[in-house]
């Protein structure tokens, strides 16, 4: 499953903070569907992604029926790119691609 999307980057502040971009309902909802046979347990989905010229793979977290691609500090410190920030994703979601 492929997908292009655009997205801000929020910051979750707990003991660790973290940052992520919520996926839109269109995306979401597909990857919902399949998600018995991409997740390899707990609900989270292993997807490969890009921001700008930066590939990196993570999982995507389940919330609130939707989902979270968390967005990690190496590529957040090679984009420029921090909370409040729109950015264009492209994600490959599926254990077949990562």
């Amino acid at each position: 499953m492929e997908f292009e999307f655009s997205g801000t980057i929020i910051e979750w502040r707990g003991p660790a903070p973290h940052h992520f971009i919520a996926l839109p309902e269109g995306p979401a909802a597909m990857i919902r569907a399949a998600s018995g046979v991409l997740t390899y347990g707990w609900g989270v989905i292993p997807v490969r992604a890009r921001i700008g010229d930066t590939p990196f793979t993570t999982s995507l977290f389940p919330k609130d029926g939707g989902y979270l691609l968390p967005v990690k500090l190496d590529v957040r410190r090679r984009e420029a790119i921090g909370p409040g920030d729109i950015v264009t994703v492209e994600l490959t979601a599926g254990a077949r691609h990562i």
